[in-house]
């Protein structure tokens, strides 16, 4: 993509958002620059106005039977005034002059005596080159062929097992147009559509029932789901429930694991990646706080944020605070580099800002969060990985999980794994989970893939009730001596 292009782009995106979040209530750059020009004279540090407008869309199909259809229309801002470490903020769903004024006029009383700066003339700039398309998903297929899609997608999973006895398939999407203005005089614009497709089946076999699941998405429209796509996803979670069938209990104990690549690195995200955002740094909560420069991890253990991979869940052209995402390395060869960042924290520690400033929705202040967070490829063959394996457990996908941040300790549960034996994945065993601490794993990887994938595009993060899309990736990795909780104690 060429400059002109790139502005183009750019420029168009300005000219979206402004089109619905400006235009319509009579805002212009002018008068935001003085309403954020009145807060910033009164001691505060730092200040920004996050416009909003979003529609989205959720359908599921149990049964045969289109169980819901919804469609929410939202829009709002939010502002925000810092001084030192505390944060003053105020919302509402009426986008109006008279409205940030009273927000304005709310959060510039945390002044407390800092020497304070003015908001800069705006120079209405253009936003960071696009990583996505611009279309509204929503309005990439008829409302028609929705379900339609949600109907070839249960034909065809009860088609692959006369087993499967319930298919649950939800459609989600999402259109959502942002602007930003801080006091430094930047503003800038994103528009960022989203989809999600995920399906459930439920098999029987003799009175034992067993589930399987799988799914996808990323910032693109609904025509991604092609034929191809969606029964690659239900045979995906028909096999998985068919190889439950036959699972036996796991068993439990010391050893060797096997983590296969992609979406167990849900495992990274929780166990590792939370305790490297910047706010549980700063405050010293984090199993993390102070060991920059150490090592956390074996030789060979290197894990990036990277919230600039086109069209991907977790990424962002421009984080929530108006700052260009970035790749950012959190650990590299097993040695620890630094911390995701947003603005305040990286301010407070003196740190340069890494772009990951995230918000749920305007009602919403931003902290760190991650984005797409996975470790690179190391240079051992996979199969190589598992021929090393005497005794151990292999576990190809994940479900549920916590984390302490400030132990670092961690509980996850497999939905599929399998034993493995004299170097192969032999039975598959349910119930087992993987018991462990966060910076304590990461010395216990002794063998790293070259099969590094990410996950579909399925996750979601919860941080401090607010909810954002992410995305996780991994290559399969030997970690010795990891404890593994299971029902077969023999």
């Amino acid at each position: 993509m060429n400059k002109d292009k790139e502005n183009q782009s750019a420029q168009g995106l300005m000219e979206t958002a402004s089109q619905l979040l400006l235009a319509p209530f009579n805002l212009t750059s002018g008068k935001i620059c003085a309403i954020l020009d009145g807060v910033m004279g009164n001691n505060v540090d730092y200040a920004d106005i996050y416009f909003e407008y979003g529609r989205s869309e959720g359908w599921s199909l149990e049964e045969g039977i289109v169980k819901s259809g919804s469609f929410n229309i939202d829009q709002g801002v939010g502002f925000r005034a810092v001084s030192g470490e505390k944060t003053a903020f105020a919302y509402s769903d009426d986008i109006s002059l008279e409205a940030l004024e009273s927000a304005g006029n709310t959060v510039k009383a945390i002044g407390s005596g800092h020497s304070g700066q003015t908001a800069q003339k705006f120079g209405v700039g253009f936003s960071e080159k696009p990583l996505y398309g611009t279309s509204d998903p929503l309005m990439s297929i008829g409302d028609g062929q929705k379900v339609g899609l949600l109907r070839k997608i249960e034909g065809f999973a009860r088609g692959l097992d006369s087993r499967v006895t319930q298919v649950n398939v939800s459609l989600g999407g999402e259109y959502k147009v942002v602007l930003m203005a801080r006091n430094d005089g930047k503003i800038v614009a994103d528009v960022r559509p989203l989809v999600r497709l995920s399906v459930q089946v439920v098999v029987d076999e003799n009175g034992r029932r067993e589930q399987g699941s799988s799914g996808g998405g990323g910032r693109f429209g609904y025509e991604y789901f092609t034929d191809k796509v969606v029964e690659s996803y239900a045979r995906q979670a028909v096999e998985q429930a068919l190889v439950n069938l036959q699972a036996k209990p796991a068993p439990a104990g010391s050893m060797t694991v096997v983590l296969g690549p992609g979406w167990p690195g849900v495992l990274l995200h929780e166990a590792i990646g939370h305790g490297l955002e910047g706010d549980f740094n700063r405050k010293g909560t984090s199993a993390f706080s102070g060991r920059v420069g150490e090592r956390v991890g074996a030789p060979g253990v290197t894990v990036v944020d990277d919230g600039t991979m086109l069209d991907r869940r977790g990424s962002l052209t421009i984080d929530d605070e108006g700052n260009k995402t970035q790749c950012t390395t959190l650990i590299e060869d097993g040695v620890l580099c630094g911390y995701m960042q947003d603005s305040m924290n990286a301010r407070l520690m003196k740190v340069p800002v890494t772009g990951n400033g995230r918000r749920e929705s305007y009602a919403h202040v931003p902290m760190p969060r991650m984005t797409n967070t996975y470790m690179i490829n190391g240079n051992r063959d996979p199969e190589e990985i598992l021929k090393s394996v005497k005794n151990g457990l292999y576990a190809a996908n994940f479900g549920g999980g916590q984390v302490d941040i400030v132990s670092g300790k961690f509980v996850f549960s497999a939905s599929e794994a399998y034993l493995i034996e004299n170097g192969r994945i032999t039975q598959p065993v349910k119930g087992a989970t993987l018991i462990g601490n966060g910076p304590d794993v990461l010395t216990r990887v002794k063998m790293i893939g070259d099969d590094m994938a990410l996950d579909p595009g399925i996750g979601t993060c919860g941080k401090d009730g607010q909810s954002v899309p992410v995305g996780v990736g991994q290559p399969t990795l030997r970690i010795d001596d990891l404890t593994v909780g299971g029902t077969n104690t023999n």
